[in-house]
Protein backbone atom coordinates (compact mmCIF):
# COMPACT_ATOMS: atom_id res chain seq x y z
CA UNK A 1 0.00 0.00 0.00
CA UNK A 2 1.64 3.48 -0.45
CA UNK A 3 0.06 6.98 0.52
CA UNK A 4 -1.71 7.55 -2.60
CA UNK A 5 -4.55 4.23 -0.94
CA UNK A 6 -7.21 5.54 1.22
CA UNK A 7 -6.99 5.22 5.47
CA UNK A 8 -8.64 2.07 6.33
CA UNK A 9 -11.42 3.26 8.81
CA UNK A 10 -12.27 6.35 7.06
CA UNK A 11 -16.27 7.03 5.53
CA UNK A 12 -17.08 3.96 3.07
CA UNK A 13 -13.99 2.28 3.23
CA UNK A 14 -13.36 -1.13 2.46
CA UNK A 15 -10.43 -3.23 2.98
CA UNK A 16 -10.72 -6.14 0.93
CA UNK A 17 -8.90 -9.77 1.72
CA UNK A 18 -5.27 -8.47 -0.19
CA UNK A 19 -5.38 -5.45 1.74
CA UNK A 20 -6.44 -3.42 -1.00
CA UNK A 21 -8.73 -0.54 0.33
CA UNK A 22 -11.49 1.06 -2.31
CA UNK A 23 -14.13 3.77 -1.07
CA UNK A 24 -18.07 3.36 -1.32
CA UNK A 25 -20.21 6.23 -1.69
CA UNK A 26 -23.53 7.50 -2.36
CA UNK A 27 -23.84 10.86 -4.57
CA UNK A 28 -26.94 12.05 -3.32
CA UNK A 29 -24.43 12.68 -0.21
CA UNK A 30 -21.92 15.35 0.13
CA UNK A 31 -17.73 14.17 -0.74
CA UNK A 32 -16.91 12.87 2.31
CA UNK A 33 -13.70 15.61 4.47
CA UNK A 34 -10.36 14.69 3.44
CA UNK A 35 -8.59 12.83 0.43
CA UNK A 36 -10.33 13.01 -3.10
CA UNK A 37 -9.92 10.14 -5.54
CA UNK A 38 -7.74 9.46 -7.90
CA UNK A 39 -10.14 7.24 -9.84
CA UNK A 40 -13.90 7.14 -9.51
CA UNK A 41 -16.32 4.64 -11.47
CA UNK A 42 -19.70 5.64 -11.35
CA UNK A 43 -22.74 3.00 -11.35
CA UNK A 44 -26.05 5.53 -12.75
CA UNK A 45 -28.27 5.31 -15.18
CA UNK A 46 -27.83 8.67 -16.52
CA UNK A 47 -24.39 10.85 -16.71
CA UNK A 48 -22.38 11.06 -13.57
CA UNK A 49 -21.52 14.91 -12.86
CA UNK A 50 -18.08 16.07 -13.67
CA UNK A 51 -15.35 15.55 -11.20
CA UNK A 52 -11.70 16.75 -10.88
CA UNK A 53 -10.38 13.23 -10.77
CA UNK A 54 -10.47 10.48 -13.76
CA UNK A 55 -13.84 9.10 -13.69
CA UNK A 56 -15.32 6.19 -15.30
CA UNK A 57 -19.59 5.80 -16.01
CA UNK A 58 -20.74 2.29 -15.53
CA UNK A 59 -24.40 2.49 -17.15
CA UNK A 60 -26.50 0.68 -14.35
CA UNK A 61 -29.85 1.91 -13.81
CA UNK A 62 -30.79 2.04 -10.16
CA UNK A 63 -32.31 -1.24 -8.61
CA UNK A 64 -31.12 -3.02 -11.77
CA UNK A 65 -28.10 -4.95 -13.40
CA UNK A 66 -25.62 -3.16 -15.46
CA UNK A 67 -26.47 -2.25 -19.11
CA UNK A 68 -23.30 -4.06 -20.49
CA UNK A 69 -22.23 -6.87 -18.39
CA UNK A 70 -19.20 -7.26 -20.27
CA UNK A 71 -17.89 -4.31 -19.69
CA UNK A 72 -18.90 -4.09 -16.28
CA UNK A 73 -16.09 -6.84 -15.95
CA UNK A 74 -13.79 -5.01 -17.49
CA UNK A 75 -14.30 -1.96 -15.73
CA UNK A 76 -14.64 -3.25 -12.14
CA UNK A 77 -11.52 -5.37 -12.70
CA UNK A 78 -9.52 -2.86 -13.83
CA UNK A 79 -11.27 -0.70 -10.34
CA UNK A 80 -9.80 -3.75 -8.27
CA UNK A 81 -6.34 -3.52 -9.64
CA UNK A 82 -6.26 0.15 -9.52
CA UNK A 83 -7.23 -0.10 -6.07
CA UNK A 84 -4.11 -1.99 -4.71
CA UNK A 85 -2.00 1.80 -5.80
CA UNK A 86 -4.82 4.55 -5.98
CA UNK A 87 -7.39 5.89 -4.10
CA UNK A 88 -10.58 4.08 -6.09
CA UNK A 89 -14.00 4.75 -5.52
CA UNK A 90 -17.20 3.38 -6.35
CA UNK A 91 -20.70 5.34 -5.99
CA UNK A 92 -24.15 5.70 -7.09
CA UNK A 93 -27.38 7.65 -5.88
CA UNK A 94 -27.31 6.06 -2.54
CA UNK A 95 -24.58 4.17 -2.09
CA UNK A 96 -25.81 1.04 -1.03
CA UNK A 97 -27.08 -1.29 -3.89
CA UNK A 98 -25.54 -0.60 -7.16
CA UNK A 99 -22.38 0.09 -4.84
CA UNK A 100 -22.45 -2.35 -2.53
CA UNK A 101 -23.06 -5.16 -5.25
CA UNK A 102 -19.85 -3.83 -7.41
CA UNK A 103 -17.88 -3.90 -4.25
CA UNK A 104 -19.09 -7.32 -3.74
CA UNK A 105 -17.76 -8.40 -7.46
CA UNK A 106 -14.15 -6.50 -5.87
CA UNK A 107 -14.32 -9.33 -3.08
CA UNK A 108 -14.96 -11.70 -5.98
CA UNK A 109 -11.94 -10.60 -7.75
CA UNK A 110 -10.15 -10.32 -4.26
CA UNK A 111 -10.51 -13.96 -3.23
CA UNK A 112 -13.94 -13.82 -1.28
CA UNK A 113 -15.90 -17.00 -2.65
CA UNK A 114 -19.07 -15.79 -4.47
CA UNK A 115 -21.58 -17.01 -1.98
CA UNK A 116 -19.98 -15.27 0.50
CA UNK A 117 -19.33 -12.09 -0.80
CA UNK A 118 -22.27 -10.23 -0.34
CA UNK A 119 -22.10 -10.86 3.68
CA UNK A 120 -18.54 -9.77 3.48
CA UNK A 121 -19.50 -6.49 2.10
CA UNK A 122 -22.94 -6.13 4.31
CA UNK A 123 -20.24 -7.00 7.26
CA UNK A 124 -17.68 -4.36 6.27
CA UNK A 125 -18.86 -1.96 4.34
CA UNK A 126 -23.02 -1.42 4.90
CA UNK A 127 -25.30 -4.08 6.79
CA UNK A 128 -27.91 -2.85 3.75
CA UNK A 129 -25.84 -3.41 0.97
CA UNK A 130 -26.48 -5.31 -2.30
CA UNK A 131 -30.70 -4.51 -2.19
CA UNK A 132 -32.11 -6.52 -4.90
CA UNK A 133 -32.17 -10.79 -5.28
CA UNK A 134 -30.97 -10.43 -8.55
CA UNK A 135 -27.88 -8.16 -7.53
CA UNK A 136 -26.85 -11.00 -5.41
CA UNK A 137 -27.69 -13.54 -8.22
CA UNK A 138 -24.74 -11.34 -10.25
CA UNK A 139 -22.38 -11.14 -7.42
CA UNK A 140 -22.80 -15.14 -7.20
CA UNK A 141 -22.71 -15.30 -11.18
CA UNK A 142 -19.67 -12.83 -11.17
CA UNK A 143 -17.64 -15.53 -9.52
CA UNK A 144 -18.22 -18.09 -12.46
CA UNK A 145 -16.62 -15.27 -14.93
Amino acid sequence: MTDDTWRAGDPGVLRLPSGRLVRGRGLRRPLPPGSTPRYGVYLLGGRPPETDWESCWLRWPDFRLPADRARAREVLTDAWERAGAERVELACGGGRGRTGTALACLAVLDGVPAEDAVAFVRRHYDRRAVETPWQKRYVRGFGRG
